[in-house]
């Protein structure tokens, strides 16, 4: 088997590489990036025969193809904005491909996968990815299913990559159609720090107030349970207090909006200003706590009893206990230990369905498969079951 990892030098995507390295099958694995010097340096540092690079700039559209076809599957690491164009050229080379946002672009090129009997699957990481195999380990286990909450902490800088900056003000800006709960039946939108809850991450993080976030979980967990009669929805996420502090400033005095500014003659937006000095600061590249945790809340009923599952995730401390661990890998190989599996996996034909898949479809009828997988890598899911009081709300 080959693979080929599409911005396979970004600072997530480097790691889903050695993890491809350390634990996989694959024969060949190319590290594809249009930053040749630091695609050059990540084949060094891993020091292994299968890996190599090539140049890619994905908007030469016949070079990149050229380039990926003849390989099993694309991983691909690279940033939101590029994900249509990214899928359109995975689609044409024939190849499975598997991305970390999963924004729905991919489904416009789900005819020409199909055609070549192929399957793309949009959003694979830590969130979404794992957190819908955990949503779905505790739905198969109800006969139906009242409320879904999803929570996750991450735990990074608020900018220590371009792609990671962009991440924290597309998913607040106030204008964004996606930010949804599902809510009887329907799709709610609401506007940025709704509905907020406490969550209690497992330690070092503990308590959190999480707000709701445009992530796909929402709207892909409402088609996989539509069955078991799912009424409620909600995915939140929080960042360390001093990001969310920041962002929440940035919301309320209008900058969000990225509205244009005038500055010495030049026009440029608000954000971009901002985002750019975040890029080249010590505080946009530093936090105090590093690493990732997911909280998943499933309430249904089991044979007339109702039932809530509670499963929660954790990993090694990134206070260099654990070599391998230190500091902002903490959080980087979190992400992209779940979207190496998953590529391997996909690639040995477990998921057996073509098209434009949700995580859901692809691995929701045994989603425990990737519990001992993860486990193996020194990351854990932790699953608690407790009856439901009749006092207390379901949703």
């Amino acid at each position: 088997m080959k693979i080929f990892c599409l911005g396979g030098a970004g600072r997530i995507s480097r790691e889903a590489v050695l993890d491809l390295v350390e634990h996989s099958s694959f024969e060949e694995i190319m590290i594809g990036d249009y930053n040749e010097e630091e695609g050059s340096s990540v084949v060094e540092w891993l020091n292994d025969p299968r890996v190599s690079f090539v140049k890619v700039n994905v908007f030469d559209e016949a070079d990149t193809i050229a380039k990926m076809t003849g390989f099993d599957i694309v991983l691909d690491g690279t940033t939101i904005q590029l994900n249509g164009q990214t899928t359109k050229l995975i689609a044409a080379a024939g190849c499975h491909g598997i991305n970390l946002n999963g924004f729905g672009e991919e489904f416009a090129y789900e005819e020409t996968f199909k055609a070549n009997g192929k399957t793309m699957l949009p959003g694979f990481g830590m969130t979404p990815g794992l957190t819908q195999m955990m949503a779905m380990y505790a739905a198969n286990r109800l006969d139906s299913v009242q409320s879904v909450r999803v929570s996750h902490g991450s735990f990074r800088p608020i900018a220590f990559s371009k792609s990671i900056a962009e991440t924290t003000t597309y998913e607040y800006d106030p204008e964004l159609p996606g930010r949804v709960v599902f809510e009887n039946g329907e799709f709610v939108q609401v506007k940025p720090f709704a509905r907020p809850r406490d969550i209690h991450l497992p330690e070092p993080y503990g308590h959190t107030v999480q707000y709701i976030i445009p992530h796909s979980e929402t709207v892909t967990l409402a088609k996989a349970l539509k069955d078991k009669g799912v009424q409620l929805i909600e995915t939140r996420g929080t960042w360390p207090e001093q990001n969310m502090r920041l962002v929440r400033a940035l919301y309320e005095y209008g900058i969000l909006r990225n509205e244009k500014v005038s500055v010495g003659g030049e026009e440029e937006g608000i954000m971009d200003i901002i985002s750019s000095y975040l890029l080249q600061s010590e505080e946009g590249q530093s936090t105090e706590l590093y690493g990732y945790a997911l909280h998943i809340e499933v309430i249904g009923e089991k044979d007339g009893e109702a039932i809530c599952y509670e499963l929660t995730h954790t990993h090694p401390k990134s206070d260099g206990s654990v070599p391998g661990w230190e500091g902002l890998r903490a959080y980087t190989r979190n992400v992209a230990i779940p979207f190496a599996v998953a590529a391997e996996r996909m690639a040995k034909g477990d998921v057996g369905k073509t098209g434009v898949l949700t995580p859901e479809e692809a691995f929701g009828a045994h989603p425990e498969l990737f519990f001992p997988l993860l486990e193996k890598r020194g990351i854990h899911v932790h699953i608690e079951k407790k009856a439901v009081l009749p006092e207390e709300s379901y949703v």
